[in-house]
């Protein structure tokens, strides 16, 4: 059996003889032999789990996963019958005791996925003198590279361009200022050891200077654990576009294309695609050329990417980072060029060679055309990307093909979790043109369907029609440039209003067993038919959170079994046939001029319905008796925290009078910073919760005094 399994590994490492001519010269690894992974341990969670996994599996490499309490549930943590429960929600940077299990698991090597430990270089080098393959680059790679201001001095020297700016020691809030006046704003803080868009400002004035610098090195601190900053000019104009780079222990090094993610919320990417729109061929290679030279300064060997800032107005592009793992966007360029990084990671960590050269990389991009990922994150956009969570009530995918993949960690019924990144799936597609891809991707995403938190998918379908991003014409301020465009709500049809009326009747008729709209005949009830007259109020429910709170009656009149009469306002519609499908939550509705099949799913009073491609959410109106019947509190005048959170500072203070837009308290979810800011004018009357407190959505944080009448 042993020398079957030797032969099965061998057999992935066949070595070629046209060796990449991008290479050190390294006597060291001359004597390199591959050492067969048979077991190894995946210290992270979610989908990158699942996803490791999956390439381990079908090479018939066991895999250990991990789990914490809120994970015990979770898909990565079921994949495998070699599952650790960790316990404690904050355990995955528990490097000592991670290594402790996976020798105890008889684990030979060590896969960190990406975030937690992936770019620790301490956890990297204890992996290897413990006796296991840390399945990513060397320590002394990562810890080059995961400084940004000494990576910025290692590039300089190896002649790859860096942006201007102050990458020295010291951070006295004053000195940091006068460089800012010196590199001339806007400037960008970044924390030094930052990351993901953490620990990241751009300050436009020297007044809001120390308050971004506070802000920037709170959220880096508790990040991670350190809150040096540096500054650099802030580029009015830019992309951001990075290279996917592979080293192995013989020297070769490769650029597997580049990928442009410069649509991006809160620094933090949400749209990659390859190739880069509108690259010149000339500065592709030069941006390659500069990636590969990156990597070889520091002696990297695995799985890597060189970002670059790319400056739209000159066409010039600078170094920014190094991401020292596998990126969250590697399906772009596994689509793009037909590879799995993952095996590539593997084959590299046992001691094999590139399986491609240059040369076949770039014949691999020129016929496969264009990839795109779309990042499925529990988020409101609408509410400035803040993170939600909780039970995914209902989840429904596109159909995957090869040209239409996903990347999920999640399934129905599963929760998002308030202690994690609130990513709930990568959507990728692929397409002979970008027009074809985008156009693939728009159809997806109108056949994913999420209820239970607020996803960013309605969002995502905005940018896919919106014209200048059709067009290539992107940047990472995108966003905020077309703002008008992107939020610019859309009220529900009548249609939509009708179609929850009748779900809510069907839904009760298919629970209940029986019909309960029907009644002995009564001549005197005016309608001569035998059934109730049903009246239901409905609300839009806003993704901003500042609806009136408008309801929109929807009067049904039941004149068959499946048949109904169904008015809005003045709009009627007669002899409807409608049923309901419980297992797949489908309404199917024949109107007189359409018929509308919609998803409908039902959590207590809040209605979400998918028709058309869209996302429509409803609340089933509360008369004001029953609410106090209810003991439902009156929270006009509070401001509530929009997801589960820790508060992390209060502004204001009780009889403070503010200005609509001031800040009254910031919170941290899902170690992500969020600023909450006054809806209104107004007098404080009641800070509720103090630095520290753990609240839960929905709860009051500030509350105002009542505005006389």
């Amino acid at each position: 059996m042993r020398a079957i399994q030797k032969s099965r590994h061998l057999s992935r490492h066949v070595l070629k003889a046209n060796v990449s001519p991008h290479i050190r010269h390294n006597s060291a690894v001359a004597a390199t032999t591959i050492k067969p992974l048979t077991s190894i341990l995946i210290a992270n969670r979610g989908e990158i789990a699942l996803r490791v996994g999956r390439t381990a599996a079908e090479y018939g490499i066991r895999t250990t996963t991990l789990y914490t309490d809120p994970d015990a549930h979770s898909q990565h943590a079921l994949s495998s019958p070699y599952a650790i429960n960790l316990g404690d929600p904050s355990a995955y940077l528990d490097g000592d005791r991670i290594i402790r299990i996976a020798k105890e698991q008889g684990c030979q090597g060590i896969h960190p996925g990406y975030g937690f430990l992936s770019e620790n270089p301490t956890f990297a080098r204890k992996c290897t003198e413990a006796g296991l393959t840390f399945i990513g680059p060397p320590s002394s790679a990562i810890e080059a590279m995961g400084s940004k201001s000494e990576s910025k001095n290692i590039m300089t020297a190896a002649g790859v361009p860096c942006i201007p700016g102050y990458h020295g020691q010291s951070q006295e809030p004053e000195y940091l200022k006068d460089e800012a006046a010196k590199i001339g704003y806007p400037v960008l803080l970044k924390a030094v050891k930052g990351g993901g868009g953490k620990g990241m400002r751009i300050v436009n004035t020297s007044e809001e200077f120390f308050d971004q610098l506070n802000s920037a090195k709170s959220e880096a601190r508790n990040s991670f654990g350190d809150e040096v900053m540096l500054v650099e000019k802030y580029i009015t104009t830019p992309r951001h576009i990075e290279v996917q780079v592979f080293a192995d222990k013989y020297g070769n090094c490769v650029a597997l294309g580049e990928r442009d993610c410069s649509i991006q919320r809160r620094h933090q990417k949400i749209l990659e695609e390859s190739p880069a729109p509108h690259l010149k061929e000339e500065i592709r290679q030069d941006i390659w050329e500069k990636a590969r030279a990156a990597a070889l300064a520091v002696n990297y060997e695995g799985a890597g990417t060189v970002e670059f800032i790319f400056d739209n107005e000159t066409g010039e592009f600078f170094f920014m980072e190094m991401n020292t793992r596998l990126q969250v966007e590697h399906p772009v360029t596994e689509m793009v060029t037909g590879e799995d990084l993952v095996r590539w990671q593997l084959i590299v960590a046992e001691g094999g060679r590139l399986p491609l050269t240059q040369a076949e990389i770039e014949q691999r991009i020129k016929e496969r055309g264009a990839a795109i990922e779309a990042r499925i994150y529990a988020e409101n956009p609408d509410m400035n990307f803040i993170p939600d969570s909780g039970f995914l009530t209902h989840l429904r995918t596109p159909k995957p093909t090869p040209t239409v993949r996903i990347d999920a960690g999640f399934v129905a019924g599963d929760e998002v979790s308030s202690h994690y990144d609130p990513m709930i799936a990568k959507l990728i597609v692929q397409g002979p043109t970008r027009e074809a891809a985008i156009q693939k991707l728009r159809a997806a995403l109108e056949e994913y369907e999420v209820a239970g938190p607020i996803t960013n998918i309605e969002f995502l379908k905005k940018i896919c029609v919106s014209r200048d991003f059709v067009a290539g014409d992107v940047e990472t301020g995108y966003i905020q440039k077309h703002h008008a465009e992107l939020f610019t709500p859309e009220p529900p049809a009548p249609e939509v209003y009708a179609q929850a009326a009748l779900g809510i009747a069907l839904q009760e008729i298919s629970t209940a067993g029986s019909d309960p709209f029907y009644t002995p005949p009564v001549t005197t009830a005016g309608f001569g038919t035998g059934y109730q007259h049903r009246k239901y109020d409905l609300v839009e429910v806003p993704a901003d959170g500042k609806g009136d709170n408008t309801s929109t009656s929807v009067s049904i009149l039941q004149t068959a079994p499946a048949n109904f009469d169904i008015t809005i306002g003045d709009q009627t519609y007669q002899n409807v046939t409608s049923t309901f499908a419980p297992s797949t939550n489908t309404l199917t509705t024949f109107y007189p001029h359409t018929r509308l099949s919609t998803t409908f799913v039902r959590s207590s009073d809040l209605l979400t319905l998918f028709q058309q491609g869209k996302q429509y959410r409803l609340q089933l109106a509360l008369p004001k008796w029953a609410e106090k019947a209810l003991g439902i509190k009156d929270v006009t005048n509070s401001v509530l925290a929009p997801m589960p959170c820790k508060v992390l500072r209060v502004e204001v203070e009780a009889g403070d009078v503010v200005k609509k837009d001031q800040p009254l308290v910031v919170i941290e979810s899902m170690k992500m910073e969020t600023v909450i800011r006054s809806p209104h004018e107004g007098t404080i009357a009641k800070v509720v919760h103090g630095a520290g407190d753990l609240c839960k959505a929905g709860t009051a944080l500030v509350e105002f005094e009542e505005e006389e009448k």
